[in-house]
């Protein structure tokens, strides 16, 4: 079987957020599928079987994946097994990708309204913060703090994070472009900026980290998206805005927020492809 890794939410190699893509050409059972995404150890592994696709992270399967959605698109077409629109049906329903002529990956997502909710026991103490606001979504925590310098610097005790029940926190503060003017630069302009300071044009920031799924920190998470467009479209009053991740690898994410729905856009850089021996 064909496997790839990809590099997803930026245009640089060893960079964005890497998943690896099994393209399968037969069925297999969920226990392998979760072996091969242990062997890959990344945050999380597709597996595309004609057009129903999964995602395991190491320890468990997750009902909704962004980066590795994309990077399944980028091989698609990169590969010229596709060229044009894809849908691709998921536990999250069915998720229409298409390439635009700039090559950019756009992704059409469930959008994730944030409610705001209290803080949970334990939280502020395993972040080292104070939150400005905490929200829920779904399965996540969103909790804003007062700057990007701020979520740039975070140093979360990971194993206290196991206690908060959550699938995920996502931490997130404005960006460097907070008014309400144009949209910011390209991709490129973007991820020529240190990861390790604020982003410069981007309207939010964010880091996201899941250790109750097995995933510390995650590079650049399309999920969280879902919940940070409809939250910072509310707080800017624009619908179309750029999100920086700042971990270590740094990324950056194009979101539109669409009432019901999140338009995803990134883009993405094969680092790695091999056969998968059985």
């Amino acid at each position: 079987m064909r496997l790839f890794t990809v590099d997803a939410f930026t245009g640089t190699a060893f960079k964005g957020n890497p998943a690896a893509v099994c393209l399968l050409d037969s069925p297999v059972t969920d226990r392998w599928m979760q072996s091969v995404a242990a062997e890959m150890n990344l945050s999380e592994t597709a597996f595309l079987l004609g057009d129903s696709l999964r995602w395991f992270t190491p320890a468990v399967e997750v009902t909704l994946c962004g980066h590795a959605t994309l990077a399944t698109a980028h091989v698609l077409y990169s590969t010229g097994a596709a060229t044009g629109p894809l849908e691709f049906r998921t536990a999250s329903g069915t998720l229409t990708v298409n390439r635009r002529p700039d090559n950019m990956i756009t992704m059409d997502f469930p959008a994730k309204e944030v409610t705001s909710t209290t803080v949970p026991p334990g939280l502020e103490k395993a972040l080292g913060v104070t939150p400005v606001r905490v929200g829920k979504s779904q399965l996540d925590l969103l909790v804003e703090v007062d700057s990007a310098e701020t979520v740039a610097a975070l140093t979360p005790d990971i194993p206290a994070l196991t206690a908060v029940d959550a699938r995920g926190v996502i931490v997130t503060a404005a960006g460097s472009k907070t008014d309400t003017g144009t949209a910011a630069g390209t991709d490129t302009e973007l991820d020529a900026e240190p990861v390790t300071s604020p982003v410069a044009g981007s309207d939010f920031v964010s880091r996201f980290f899941a250790p109750n799924v097995g995933v510390p920190e995650d590079p650049v998470t399309g999920s969280a998206h879902c919940a940070l467009a409809p939250y910072w479209a509310d707080r800017l009053g624009r619908t179309s805005l750029v999100g920086a991740q700042l971990s270590k690898r740094g990324g950056v994410v194009h979101v539109t927020y669409a009432g019901d729905r999140v338009h995803l856009a990134g883009q993405a850089i094969t680092v790695m492809s091999g056969t998968l021996h059985l």
